[in-house]
């Protein structure tokens, strides 16, 4: 089978500017691969679980989501699965999909800034996804200049809205080389596979035929932090996970995750989350999203 591209080539459907796919059936998380490319993606998930994982930005979601990926942002595969009735609806675009001028002119001002903003990965709240959720589904249902339309009122809501987080303060948009995404590909995929086991960085380094220098020099320039850090984000994220799904005690949560140590996992979690495991779970209890 060959390995799927990390610079991924997209091609709207003949005819059309946008590229509107859903789908309903379970996730592949082995496809869940890390990519990027030239097209912002606007990605709605009515009912599902999974992890956001764009740029150097890593969380848990449990529910619904409505994001939206600027150019060349990395990001992985959203919902581990689908529950019942679930559906996750992307819409992929280029800024100019309507033509340089168009970009240009005054009227496109505030939605040129919301393609700004999402250089750094932007998530909408619950009165957006309430609102444009049914309406992202509902573009599958028209074609030609009507789509086009209906797609053009949704960006217009999202320009508008302050109902929104930034999730990169520093995004790190991609302009890299095949090559190089195709090392960062690997050691996610790693990672994603092994976090709960000891990684060392000779395994790592290895995968990926570098010396542990160079390959800690190159990870830090092109992902914004250690190898170490990133380890303890995936670690921390699944734990919420768990915190949120299952009735395991913190303990046996902390070496689930890979974490050997009690109190070094309590102060990876707080420095990650900005809280305790324990207040993170009491609040969870709270929030239905």
């Amino acid at each position: 089978m060959s390995k799927k591209p990390t610079l991924e080539k997209l091609s709207p459907s003949f005819g059309s500017s946008l590229l509107v796919k859903q789908h309903a059936e379970k996730v592949d998380k082995n496809n869940a691969f890390w990519h990027f490319h030239p097209e912002l993606e606007l990605v709605y998930v009515n009912k599902g679980q999974g992890k956001t994982h764009i740029g150097n930005h890593l969380s848990y979601f449990n529910n619904s989501q409505l994001i939206l990926i600027g150019a060349n942002l990395p990001h992985n595969g959203f919902a581990d699965r689908l529950t019942a009735n679930g559906t996750e609806t992307t819409v992929q675009f280029k800024s100019d999909f309507l033509g340089n001028d168009f970009i240009g002119i005054p009227e496109m001002a505030h939605v040129s800034s919301l393609f700004d903003r999402a250089k750094k990965g932007i998530r909408f709240g619950i009165e957006t996804k309430t609102v444009m959720g049914p309406k992202i589904n509902k573009l599958l249902e028209y074609q030609g200049l009507e789509r086009v339309l209906k797609f053009l009122e949704i960006l217009n809501y999202l320009a508008y809205t302050e109902d929104f987080t930034v999730l990169n303060a520093d995004g790190i948009a991609l302009e890299t080389n095949p090559q190089d995404s195709d090392k960062i590909n690997t050691i996610y995929k790693y990672v994603n596979a092994n976090f709960q086991e000891h990684i060392t960085l000779d395994d790592i380094a290895e995968k990926v035929s570098m010396t542990v220098p160079a390959f800690c020099r190159y990870f830090k320039r092109t992902t914004g932090k250690t190898f170490t850090q990133l380890v303890n984000e995936y670690r921390v994220v699944h734990a919420t996970k768990l915190l949120n799904e299952s009735k395991l005690s913190i303990a046996d949560i902390c070496y689930e995750c890979g974490f050997n140590n009690f109190s070094h996992f309590n102060k990876q979690f707080n420095e990650i989350t900005g809280k305790s495991a324990s207040n993170y779970r009491k609040e969870i209890k709270h929030i239905i999203q």
